[in-house]
């Protein structure tokens, strides 16, 4: 028998607008003179050139219950301008001895980008970014207003009051409050010497007698260093109130207020 070849019936691609990476669909109808075309064997996966890479061919049935032939081409070039890639002709075989013979088909590919643009309106040659979503901010600024001035009121009034307290504790303070007790008093007036036995006794949190001294340094340690001078201070407050004489000359107790009063304040915290 003599082989016949007959040309095939094929859906040919559209002919235009593909760039790189596009697919290209040729479809091929199995069938010649109204007789079903079995091939031998389907196109296989290859590349074709410099321009496509055909992928593996299949068969699909359409609504009429048609049989075709389908072969996708992939484009795997980009041109630098517009340019004319054919598809290439090739040949599908029976066992029969009949060639159905698909046609070369041209299509065009253009590059994605082109060399120069025009440079007008739009077409510039580089477009700026997508500007982001404008988000609304309004109450979002109004929130973070008052939740700042409301962080700004509390550490004010935090350090407000800490200054205070540090005032009222200074003011309180046992030998500064003495010292304010004293000031308009005379070294040997009865009142200075009591004002600062006052204070030794708040500092102690008891009466502080010369046989009770050790309690006042246990709990103001900050007066150790000037323990020599209080306790001669005790024993000539003794000798003032109950010797019945007079006392030598000695350190004035403002001298000894305004030293207790000193090493008072950096005890403080």
């Amino acid at each position: 028998m003599t082989p016949r070849s007959v040309a095939a019936q094929v859906a040919q691609p559209r002919p235009f607008g593909y760039v790189v990476g596009d697919l290209i669909e040729q479809r091929v109808l199995l069938q010649s003179g109204g007789h079903a075309f079995e091939p031998t064997a389907l196109p296989k996966a290859t590349r074709l050139g410099v321009w496509l890479d055909r992928r593996a061919a299949q068969v699909t049935t359409d609504a009429q219950g048609r049989r075709w032939l389908v072969v996708d081409y992939q484009l795997i070039t980009a041109p630098q301008g517009l340019t004319t890639v054919n598809l290439p002709a090739w040949e599908l075989v029976s066992n029969s001895g009949l060639t159905l013979k698909v046609p070369q088909w041209p299509v065009s590919v253009g590059p994605l980008t082109a060399r120069s643009v025009i440079g007008q309106g739009g077409l510039q040659a580089l477009r700026p970014d997508r500007p982001a979503p404008v988000i609304a901010t309004g109450s979002l600024t109004r929130q973070l207003e008052v939740f700042s001035g409301a962080f700004v009121l509390t550490l004010l009034l935090w350090l407000g009051w800490v200054l205070w307290r540090n005032r009222q504790a200074a003011r309180n303070a046992p030998f500064a409050r003495a010292e304010r007790e004293m000031r308009d008093l005379p070294d040997d007036s009865p009142e200075a010497w009591q004002a600062l036995h006052r204070a030794f006794d708040r500092a102690a949190g008891r009466v502080v007698q010369p046989a009770t001294l050790a309690a006042l340094f246990e709990r103001a340690r900050y007066l150790e260093p000037l323990r020599p001078r209080i306790e001669t201070f005790f024993t000539r407050s003794a000798e003032y109130f109950f010797g019945g004489r007079a006392l030598a000359p000695t350190e004035s107790v403002h001298g000894l207020c305004r030293e207790l009063r000193r090493v008072e304040r950096r005890s403080q915290p």
